[in-house]
């Protein structure tokens, strides 16, 4: 067989995968755009659900960094720890630059969309509400939402329950030989942390050398690099809802904008901010 046959019958072989695994068959294609099954008659709500679908597939992807992340905190390996976090800073990202395209949804292209969703609401999301637990904002309150569905609620009761990734880095702190106040090493984690005098003075001692504390001073660049990405996306997030619907209350009860701007208050790893004043 000359070679350009033998190019041909190589390339006729590749476009035959009855008998092999195709790539619609290792992303499961089928059944991922079969899931959006849009209520309304309107065009636009396919934008709509795509956009929160595609939010929880990197959502997913995030908890499993997130996850991994604390794991490896725990158990001193931070070179393979600042490798996730840099990756859990580009799902964030990706998700504050989703918002760009949910925000062309126009008020009266919403409404129109906005009847057929019930009272079904991201606030919902448990995926969201591990990722808030992870990073530390735990609050009892938010279990509730999930109550309806007794595997989720399961799920997001352990993350609730388990140390937030700041609370491993101050376990770590206190295993290098910082004075780290019991409690905040010996406490309920399902309590959010509260900013310490003490804790920020052993930042201090990290951020005033560096070279001494190199592994520790890059961790806590990446804490600060990962909520300051978390912020911009709650911001995205808000200015994105305020553009659609203005100050009406969300499909899941809360009173929407309102809600959305106090959780911009929220700060995950207080110390990280308030030493860069002090120095």
């Amino acid at each position: 067989m000359r070679a350009t046959e033998r190019i041909v019958h190589e390339e006729r072989a590749r476009l035959d995968f009855s008998k092999e695994m195709s790539y619609s068959d290792y992303l499961r294609l089928d059944q991922l755009l079969d899931a959006q099954r849009p209520l309304s008659p309107d065009h636009n709500e396919l934008l709509f659900i795509i956009q929160h679908q595609t939010s929880e597939l990197w959502m997913k992807l995030l908890l499993h960094e997130l996850q991994a992340a604390i794991g490896c905190v725990a158990n001193n390996e931070l070179d393979s720890a600042f490798k996730m976090l840099a990756r859990v800073r580009q799902i964030l990202r990706q998700l504050v630059d989703a918002w760009n395209v949910l925000a062309t949804l126009t008020p009266p292209e919403y409404s129109a969309i906005r009847p057929y969703l019930s009272s079904s609401s991201g606030f919902q999301s448990w995926q969201y509400r591990c990722v808030e637990f992870l990073l530390g904002n735990k609050n009892a309150a938010m279990l509730k939402p999930h109550a309806h569905h007794a595997g989720r609620l399961l799920d997001v009761e352990l993350t609730y329950r388990q140390p937030s990734l700041y609370d491993e880095t101050l376990l770590l702190l206190e295993r290098r030989g910082f004075a780290i106040p019991s409690e905040h090493t010996q406490r309920d984690w399902t309590e959010p942390h509260v900013a310490s005098p003490a804790v920020e003075q052993a930042w201090l001692e990290v951020y005033r050398s560096p070279e001494r504390h190199w592994d520790l001073y890059q961790l806590a660049e990446a804490l600060v690099d990962v909520e300051e990405a978390f912020r911009l996306w709650r911001f995205r997030h808000v200015s994105t809802v305020e553009r659609v619907i203005g100050f009406k209350r969300g499909t899941g009860g809360t009173s929407g904008v309102s809600y959305l701007r106090k959780m911009l208050d929220v700060v995950l790893f207080p110390e990280l901010w308030t030493l860069r004043t002090v120095m």
